[in-house]
């Protein structure tokens, strides 16, 4: 379990959307995404599903400060980030437990 905070990157089934955000409990939230617990967010809307990238943080304060960053970037420069460490766009969900 990651403790402090998380940024991670979910996207749809056929990664034509990205979703970044931010967490104190990244299994809880990335669960909430899955059972879309909020019908008219941007996740249930596009059918955001897949967790494909995470980074763990300190403190949430940390992980506040690098969603802002990763939400700058540009779609080239997320693409490269889940592909350094999920080249094949798996659901890293499974994974977290």
């Amino acid at each position: 379990m990651i403790r402090g905070g998380a940024v991670y990157i979910m996207t749809n089934a056929r990664h034509t959307v990205l979703y970044v955000g931010v967490t104190s409990n990244l299994i809880a939230r990335v669960q909430e995404h899955k059972d879309k617990v909020y019908p008219s967010s941007f996740t249930s809307k596009y059918n955001v599903f897949k967790l494909v990238y995470f980074e763990g943080f300190h403190s949430i304060e940390e992980a506040i400060d690098r969603e802002k960053q990763v939400k700058k970037y540009r779609r080239e420069k997320k693409d490269a980030l889940v592909n350094q460490t999920n080249p094949e766009w798996k659901d890293l969900f499974d994974e977290l437990e």
